[in-house]
């Protein structure tokens, strides 16, 4: 009230200047609302009257007032949905849950906006349809292998699916496969009896290197064996050749010797008497003696007489001096 007759107080052009600033500065306020920012990976979506206009990208714009107004905001990141597990039946009736990720992307605001009321719910139905379908066109074993080409189908077939709402589907990954618990026993019982075969056949091939490694050191020892056997008999024989080389030769340049002086027939005799003593040698109880031998060997007694009595008569005539 007070205001109110202060402005009355007032002159007219007083009032009016006023008035003037007051609305420059409604105007002023209004337009700065009306200013937004769109900061990066996002964009907005702006609607006149009801109707698209405008899609605002990345930087600073500004918006009728009352007219315009931001229908949405739409982040352009790729984001990531984990869906809850769906249950699905393979093409040998077994039943398990199959929980899926799909990695997305927004790269149509306007059809995101305009194409389909709930695209979330939409991929998730759609993900799980899918599944089911190429599930069914496979056996157990075949799932639990194949996640690769499960990835792949689901991923292309989504991803053509949702080009209309204005959405790229950049991956899908099967997260978790939960079998039944039967299955799952009975698979951990074929894993563990597969390991014991595997074990076994590595022990049995063990053994297996081990033996021939036995049997080739064996062969190799009585292989060396032989051969320094055999080289032992070669250096025997070479030795025993040798040495009855040797004495060939030996006997040879004897004779040779005995030839070359032109020895009589008493020298020969006197060796051949040499000889049969070193043949006698202090042990032999007979000796035969041939016929031609015997007169040489009085001779060498009565020559040893002769011999014996000459020292005789030398030692007495030394004691008479």
């Amino acid at each position: 009230m007070f205001l109110f007759t202060t402005i009355a107080a007032l002159p007219a052009g007083t009032f009016g200047f006023i008035f003037l600033g007051v609305v420059a500065l409604l105007i002023l306020i209004l337009f700065i609302r009306n200013i937004r920012v769109v900061p990066q990976a996002t964009a907005f979506v702006i609607e006149r009257l009801g109707t698209y206009r405008v899609t605002w990208q990345t930087g600073i714009h500004a918006k009728m007032p009352f007219i315009d107004r931001i229908e949405r905001r739409i982040s352009l990141k790729e984001r990531v949905f984990d869906f809850p597990p769906q249950a699905v039946i393979t093409r040998d009736n077994v039943t398990m849950q199959i929980d899926t990720v799909v990695f997305f992307q927004i790269v149509d605001p306007v059809l995101y906006c305009y194409g389909i009321e709930n695209p979330i719910m939409a991929i998730e139905n759609l993900s799980a349809t899918t599944l089911r379908n190429l599930i069914g066109d496979l056996e157990l074993d075949e799932t639990l292998t194949s996640r690769d080409v499960i990835n792949t189908s689901m991923r292309l077939t989504l991803d053509e699916a949702t080009d209309p709402w204005g959405i790229r589907v950049n991956r899908v990954e099967l997260k978790n496969i939960i079998p039944p618990r039967e299955i799952q026993t009975a698979m951990e019982r074929q894993m563990k009896a597969e390991r014991e075969k595997r074990e076994n056949i590595l022990i049995s091939e063990g053994k297996k290197e081990a033996l021939i490694r036995v049997a080739e050191g064996e062969k190799e020892a009585a292989i060396l064996r032989a051969d320094a056997k055999k080289e032992q008999a070669i250096r025997e024989a070479q030795g025993k050749s040798e040495a009855i080389l040797m004495l060939q030769e030996a006997t040879a340049r004897g004779l040779q010797m005995i030839k070359d002086v032109k020895a009589d027939e008493a020298l020969i005799a006197l060796r051949s008497l040499e000889t049969m003593a070193t043949v006698a040698d202090g042990r032999a109880t007979k000796i035969i003696i041939p016929s031609n031998m015997q007169s040489l060997a009085g001779l060498a007694v009565s020559f040893k007489e002769l011999l014996s009595d000459s020292n005789i008569d030398t030692e007495q005539k030394n004691e008479k001096e």
